[in-house]
């Protein structure tokens, strides 16, 4: 069976069905395990205290909030070049989860910021790239809902997605682009040397491992949903028609 077969829209509910719950079921294990343990069994750091443990939440969070946004545009770039409605689905369906992480990441970070750096906020270059970031998700987003016809829709928000994924870069390299700035360095690295200490790492590992399968979880989920609102849009067309 050929990979583009995946994309058909009866074949994509009916192979998701039974993948579901285990994705949320794995999902909660995993984060589960990885906060509780981040959050209840990992030492205080000797220069942040009990607030470098927001690391639990703010470095899955921002990880996903970037990786959505990449995802969305490889499934835009699908839709562009193969013109299968599930990949656009796929992508506007990420659009919401993406936004919710980039929140949490402001969120969190502006929490850990403020005993770190003595305020909430710096345009900081890693910063703003993320805020502008957001605010591309809260666009591409509304370029949805703002057009009718879903395949001008999907054409639109694909180019919207490709100019985004520069800010998405940015929000990843920022601080190697430029030196100046507060934010600190990647906590993750393929160089040893510049990971976090193992006692926070391993249980870093574990929520990020969370992260990545409740948003899969939920891509699936509302995939499934916007397949559902298309059809059921198609259906009342027809029936106008009739």
């Amino acid at each position: 069976m050929s990979l583009w077969e995946y994309a058909n829209p009866r074949l994509f509910m009916s192979w998701t069905r039974p993948v579901l719950p285990w994705s949320f079921a794995l999902a909660g294990a995993f984060l589960v395990t990885g906060l509780v343990w981040g959050f209840f069994f990992t030492p205080d750091d000797f220069r942040q205290g009990s607030t470098v443990k927001i690391i639990y939440l703010h470095v899955p969070s921002a990880l996903m909030a970037i990786n959505a946004w990449i995802m969305m545009l490889v499934a835009s770039l699908v839709w562009v070049v193969r013109r299968h409605h599930v990949s656009a689905l796929a992508a506007r369906a990420a659009a919401p989860v993406g936004v919710v992480m980039t929140l949490i990441a402001l969120f969190t970070g502006g929490i850990w910021g403020q005993p770190m750096w003595g305020t909430y906020w710096a345009w900081d270059p890693r910063l703003t790239s993320f805020l502008i970031l957001f605010l591309f998700y809260l666009g591409y987003i509304a370029l949805w809902e703002a057009i009718e016809d879903s395949d001008t829709a999907a054409d639109l928000t694909a180019v919207l997605c490709i100019v985004g994924s520069i800010f998405a870069i940015l929000s990843r390299y920022a601080v190697h682009f430029w030196n100046q700035g507060l934010h600190q360095g990647s906590s993750l690295s393929l160089d040893a040397e510049q990971n976090v200490a193992d006692v926070f790492y391993y249980p870093l590992l574990v929520c990020i491992a969370g992260f990545i399968l409740l948003f899969i979880a939920l891509v699936l989920m509302r995939t499934r949903t916007e397949i559902r609102a298309r059809r059921i849009k198609a259906l009342q067309a027809r029936g106008r028609h009739a």
